[in-house]
């Protein structure tokens, strides 16, 4: 299936002197995958090694970081020839600290090294580097479930997806049986998430959502939770990691789904569960939603010391833990947790993209969902579940900053009027 990161693979591939990658993303994404096919269709030459279920190789970098001896080193244990022609894709690389401090001589070598770095927990592991970490010698690029876009592609509506992207950039509605469709397209999403082995099961059965494998999403959530023992500093860090993760949908379950600590369990505060927090938002596992001071540029100068907002990395997962139905999420339906879901699916949409989100609750009265700074304007945008179309904290909004636009995301067609440009739900990646 077309993922997004094959873009950034080319562009790495044909630079002169390219730097080492290093993939982060959580579990189950695609990562491993993608550079693996990638690597074998692009390079006469292509050498991988697993840190994790390979345990020998990591000694091959407890001595010299020469990439020359390296290299013989991987020879030796491989049996086989490889040379600074040879593309070496290092996945679970964050199973060795000195693998990754590797990379720094990789690039400062006079010869031109194609080297990847990939892992589940990376992110983590990058979060509590202990060794020397090889600033500016590396890039690294984040990699996300796949966004609705990339699932359009999957499921062979590609010609849907530009026409999507027509509508959007020429801000006029769609003729109606294709927003229908798009619609129900954008309803399955949230049903199968972005995960390559839920959607690719959903195409296998002919699109029928009802013949979905629930234990795929199940198997998912397992891996997770065993994940959250890894690379924490004791064994009470785990233990809060696991209950910062369980509270989460039933915390976006709320009216108000502004993070509380004390809703992981009696009497939790800041101080003792923000360093799990941090644990869970550096492996991917989830997404944070900052608050605004105000709503000024840059965006990041105002942000608020407390009040984050905290969502799932797939709203297919979402779904699944929540127990929400198909039919609850039908334009029909009508439901308190279908807010939280919608909320999930556009944050997850406008994360996959590298966007930084806040939000800006100013008053009781008024609360923007999200707040982009893209180009140097700053974008309010409304979130809404359904078709409803009143929004007096976004009136109130443009009142008071008078920005060159707002944008509310609905279930509503293309249109644009009142300074308010109207993105349905299933166009939220064209932003």
């Amino acid at each position: 299936m077309y993922r997004k990161l094959t873009r950034k693979l080319n562009e790495w591939s044909e630079e002169k002197k390219p730097k080492p990658l290093l993939i982060t993303g959580a579990r189950q994404v695609g990562k491993t995958y993608i550079i693996e096919e990638f690597c074998k269709n692009h390079f006469e030459d292509f050498f991988s090694i697993n840190l994790e279920r390979q345990e020998g190789y990591s000694s091959v970098f407890d001595d010299s970081l020469e990439p020359s001896d390296i290299l013989r080193k991987l020879s030796m244990l491989s049996g086989r020839s490889i040379s600074p022609d040879t593309v070496i894709f290092i996945d679970e690389i964050q199973q060795s600290e000195r693998a990754v401090t590797a990379l720094k001589y990789f690039y400062e070598d006079d010869s031109c090294y194609h080297v990847i770095g990939a892992g589940s927990l990376l992110g983590v592991k990058l979060n509590r580097f202990n060794s020397s970490f090889p600033v500016g010698k590396v890039d690294i690029i984040n990699m996300f479930p796949m966004d609705f876009e990339e699932f359009l592609i999957a499921c062979g509506e590609e010609t849907m997806k530009d026409g999507i992207m027509e509508a959007y950039t020429a801000k006029k509605s769609l003729p109606l049986g294709i927003h229908d469709k798009a619609v129900s397209l954008y309803t399955d999403y949230l049903f199968t998430g972005g995960m390559p082995e839920s959607v690719a099961d959903y195409i296998s059965k002919n699109k029928n959502i009802s013949s979905l494998d629930s234990r795929i999403l199940d198997n998912l959530k397992t891996a997770y939770l065993a994940d959250m023992t890894k690379y924490t500093y004791s064994a009470a860090e785990a233990v809060k990691i696991t209950e910062i993760y369980n509270s989460i949908p039933r915390q976006l379950a709320r009216e108000n789904p502004k993070f509380k600590y004390s809703d992981i369990r009696q009497y939790a505060n800041k101080r003792d569960f923000m360093t799990a927090l941090d644990w869970l938002v550096s492996s991917g596992m989830v997404y944070k939603v900052r608050n605004l001071e105000a709503p000024l540029c840059p965006l990041g100068a105002y942000e608020a010391e407390t009040g984050e907002k905290i969502y799932l990395s797939d709203v297919g997962l979402l779904m699944h833990i929540s127990g929400m139905n198909y039919k609850d999420m039908l334009v029909s339906a009508h439901n308190i947790y279908k807010g939280a879901v919608t909320e999930n699916y556009v944050v997850e949409q406008l994360s996959a993209k590298g966007l930084h989100l806040y939000y800006y609750k100013p008053s009781e009265s008024m609360e923007i969902d999200l707040v982009l700074e893209i180009n140097d304007e700053i974008i309010p945008v409304e979130i809404k579940s359904g078709r409803h179309k009143r929004s007096t904290s976004l009136k109130n909004y443009i009142n008071k900053y008078a920005p060159q636009y707002a944008v509310r995301i609905s279930e509503l067609n293309f249109g644009f009027s009142d300074g308010i440009f109207s993105v349905p739900l299933y166009a939220v990646w064209c932003i």
